[in-house]
């Protein structure tokens, strides 16, 4: 049975790719961008089962609009996608305030007000499912791109608790968490003012690999836009969902690295509860 889809971020990327394998599968999409042209192509294919919205996340009020609106269209959406984001490179002190606050903006501030906004809808159609686009950087942490794992790290837990909240009223989520994967991300990629006291430390090491070549990209995008689709129509999917080797590896790495590291400090933990009065 055909889908319905209401998906954020749709002009390049993942998000637009994601549209178009919906469309040609035969699922309606509503496609969310923050200027008009870049799906006229597909609009003229599919134009009677796609509908866009121009807004930008990081205005509310028109994006609770927006979302309003997607809902009267189709009547009924199935998977929403929290999809708009984009990075921002660059040792944490070389970062301006204004980029921060864009950062956090778009990222984090825009997909929990996005999801925010679509709950009530979902609720009231009688459940749904949302699926948020993080990455690995949910859950590892690059140098040169602590802002951005800022709001990764962040909406990954505020997803988490939501998913909690809204589970009685037949809601739940997919995190999905890319690897490095071949779309347009690093072009997209907002870049703060380099400095030299950082050229021979691991950001400046990574900044190197970025510009010449050496960083690794092992996934593709059409089969992680596939992987997300497939997991999307489980009846009981993850939580979460890495995406590529290098997300799974890294990972894996990290919450065994954590993991050790909980068990060898465990007496220093429990000796922080409270004791029994004499």
């Amino acid at each position: 049975m055909a889908k319905t889809w209401l998906i954020t971020g749709t002009s390049t990327g993942l998000g637009r790719l994601l549209t178009q394998r919906l469309l040609e599968r035969g699922d309606r999409v509503v496609a969310t961008l923050r200027q008009k042209g870049s799906l006229d192509d597909l609009q003229a294919l599919h134009d009677d089962r796609l509908h866009q919205l121009i807004f930008d996340v990081t205005d509310t009020p028109t994006m609770r609009a927006a979302v309003a609106r997607a809902f009267s269209v189709f009547e009924r959406i199935d998977v929403v996608v929290s999809n708009a984001g984009y990075g921002l490179f660059g040792a944490a002190e070389e970062a301006s305030d204004e980029q921060i606050e864009r950062q956090v903006a778009t990222n984090l501030t825009g997909s929990i007000q996005f999801i925010r906004a679509v709950l009530p809808h979902l609720r009231e159609q009688g459940g749904g499912r949302i699926v948020q686009v993080s990455s690995e950087g949910g859950q590892i942490a690059y140098p040169c791109f602590s802002l951005y794992h800022a709001t990764k790290w962040g909406i990954e837990g505020f997803v988490e608790s939501v998913a909690q909240e809204v589970a009685p009223f037949n809601i739940d989520f997919i995190i999905a968490e890319p690897g490095p994967t071949a779309t347009h991300f690093g072009e997209g990629l907002d870049l703060t003012p380099t400095t030299s006291i950082y050229e021979n430390t691991p950001a400046g090491e990574l900044r190197k690999a970025l510009t010449n070549g050496a960083f690794t990209i092992k996934g593709d995008a059409g089969n992680t836009v596939d992987a997300i689709i497939k997991t999307a129509d489980m009846t009981n999917p993850p939580l979460r969902l890495p995406l590529g080797s290098a997300a799974y590896e890294s990972i894996r790495q990290a919450l065994n690295d954590r993991s050790a590291s909980l068990e060898s400090y465990k007496e220093v933990a429990l000796s922080a509860d409270m004791t029994d009065a004499i």
